[in-house]
């Protein structure tokens, strides 16, 4: 592929010219690099295990890629607590490293965009240790930080009741100067003050410096984060010590300016893209905010509503797991319809927070495991907006059974879990119904053969290979014809060069069949061409009355039999397909 020919001219439905950028084009797929290949066998995922793996990449279709952080840091996030932007950590390998592999990348065609970092630091970052040493260090300013209040005892609190994502509250406490410093994921993760225009400014050269080394973008992590309310209590009502009101410091209006200062400081000039994270409880209006052209800050936002459209918060363990398909269509019709012909729009099912989604959502250790999979990405990849593929979803990865605190590497649970069993919860059924949400479910090995380790390396892991993997592997199902990532391959290449590719990347989106409890089904227009998405997301068969609509072609579909739109149907479990049509008049 000519990357200088990527972008394209095209007329929309209103016969307006819309010159459409390469990334509204693209497939993108997203790499944990601790997990995904071992090139040196130390047990760990590097720089060069993704290179090695590029032609796997290519064969899957795929042509943007997204790395997860690789800067040098203590690891207390797995790299989200970063020590120096400006170095590779040496457990990934060394910055000759990442130029060789966007320089092989860009020759197959693929995009290389990464993980951009605003938030926070590392509390091992030169900037907080400097930050740390006195209130009237040159570097002080660079992070949030609060004097002590007492209560009528004397005792010392923190400055709010707000709570932190990863647990406890979102202060801690510093002795050498008998100040808080804010946090609000881990304790060794201190907030940035965005209100310091000296912190704008070392962001802006941060993202310069990766931008002039070749890559093509960023995805902004923890974005919604940046602008902090008046740090004062919050009055929401809740049972718990600290208070989890995410929208003190969620989604605020004065994170705007900072974002259009790195629009046009950093990000212009360059032919890139720039992908933000939302998280949950975003509105359109905010995503609106974020990613409509005319407000110059990013190109689309990653949200989280259709992340948690089942009950695995309130299930006490994998078997009582069960979609809410009603609830999972309303999130993605607020997201296709609320963006379209406004803002562009990201599509994904799962990255390295949250569980597999065939397990999250499909039949994952049933007979029905490998169509489950296939439906879920019928449903998904067909919906208009750039979409991402998370490592391992293209083979129908699953949770793994996790046996003990041990089994844990994410910070954020094994703090949860101490706060939970200090307070009485039993460890063995805390384990069962939080690995449901934990984000280890992601962050399981690449499963490539079956062979040692998965054949992700052939040193000591550092995380858990999931037990299925002599089943669920690459190499296995790149032999077999009707597997999953033969399908992903299929539906890669109907989105990316077949005749359908217009109206799945530009045409419109209409949600049918509405009130259907197990049905997702909706229409792609565009220039006169009609594609049907329809499927059955659940383990129970599902009858659909006849659709006024005359069947021109079969596109894709898991099962293979004959479908009749004409009359009353009756889907099979995670029976799904896509249909060129045409409309009765």
């Amino acid at each position: 592929m000519d990357m200088a020919n990527i972008c394209h001219i095209y007329f929309q439905e209103d016969g307006t010219m819309n010159n459409n950028k390469w990334w509204k084009e693209a497939f993108g797929y997203q790499i944990y690099i601790r997990s995904f290949y071992d090139a040196n066998n130390d047990g760990i995922g590097d720089l060069q295990g993704i290179t090695e793996k590029l032609p796997y990449l290519s064969y899957l279709g795929v042509n943007l890629i997204w790395i997860c952080p690789f800067y040098k840091s203590p690891m207390d996030d797995n790299g989200y607590d970063v020590m120096d932007f400006y170095a590779v950590d040496k457990t990934y390998g060394t910055l000759e490293d990442f130029k060789v592999l966007v320089e092989e990348a860009h020759k197959r065609g693929i995009r290389v965009i990464i993980d951009l970092i605003l938030n926070h630091t590392s509390d091992e970052h030169s900037w907080f240790i400097e930050s740390r040493k006195s209130k009237d260090n040159p570097y002080r300013d660079y992070y949030i930080w609060r004097p002590p209040r007492y209560d009528e005892l004397g005792n010392r609190k923190e400055p709010t009741n707000w709570a932190s994502f990863f647990g406890g509250g979102c202060w801690e406490y510093d002795e050498q100067t008998d100040e808080y410093y804010m946090k609000i994921f881990s304790k060794k993760m201190p907030d940035l003050n965005w209100d310091n225009h000296q912190v704008q400014e070392e962001m802006v050269k941060v993202a310069k410096y990766w931008l002039d080394l070749g890559v093509d973008g960023f995805r902004v992590d923890a974005v919604a984060h940046l602008a902090k309310a008046p740090f004062v209590d919050s009055d929401m009502p809740t049972n718990y010590r600290y208070t989890p009101d995410w929208g003190r410091f969620s989604n605020l209006p004065k994170l705007h300016e900072y974002l259009k200062m790195m629009r046009k400081k950093a990000f212009s000039g360059y032919d890139l893209m720039v992908v933000g994270e939302v998280g949950g409880g975003a509105l359109v209006e905010d995503a609106l905010k974020y990613s409509a052209p005319e407000e110059e800050e990013l190109d689309m936002v990653f949200n989280f509503d259709h992340n948690w459209c089942n009950n695995s918060w309130s299930a006490k363990d994998r078997t009582e797991l069960k979609i809410n398909v009603p609830h999972l269509k309303e999130m993605f019709d607020k997201w296709q319809t609320g963006l379209f012909g406004k803002a562009w729009n990201a599509i994904y099912w799962l990255n390295h927070d949250q569980p597999r989604v065939v397990t999250h959502y499909g039949d994952d250790e049933g007979p029905l495991h490998d169509r489950s999979a296939k439906a879920l990405a019928v449903a998904l990849y067909f919906m208009w907006g750039t979409p991402f593929i998370y490592n391992g979803e293209e083979i129908g990865m699953t949770n793994p059974h996790f046996k003990s605190i041990a089994d844990f590497q994410d910070v954020s649970f094994i703090t949860q879990y101490y706060l939970n069993i200090q307070n009485g919860t039993d460890p063995e059924a805390y384990i069962a119904h939080a690995s449901l949400s934990t984000r280890d479910n992601a962050r399981t090995l690449m499963q490539w053969n079956d062979g040692l380790h998965g054949g992700f390396t052939k040193g000591t892991p550092w995380n858990l290979i999931n037990e299925n993997y002599r089943t669920i592997n690459v190499e296995s199902q790149i032999k077999d014809p009707n597997s999953i990532l033969n399908f992903y391959r299929k539906i890669i290449e109907i989105r990316t060069k077949s005749p359908f590719r217009n109206i799945i990347i530009y045409g419109s989106y209409e949600l049918i069949e509405k009130e259907h409890n197990q049905i997702y089904a909706y229409l792609r227009r565009f220039e006169g061409r009609n594609l049907l998405v329809l499927c059955n997301l659940t383990k129970e068969a599902a009858t659909v009355d006849k659709l006024p609509y005359t069947l021109e072609e079969r596109v894709l579909g898991t099962m293979d039999k004959q479908i009749n739109i004409n009359k009353k149907m009756v889907l099979e479990p995670y029976e799904a397909y896509v249909l060129e049509i045409k409309e009765e008049i």
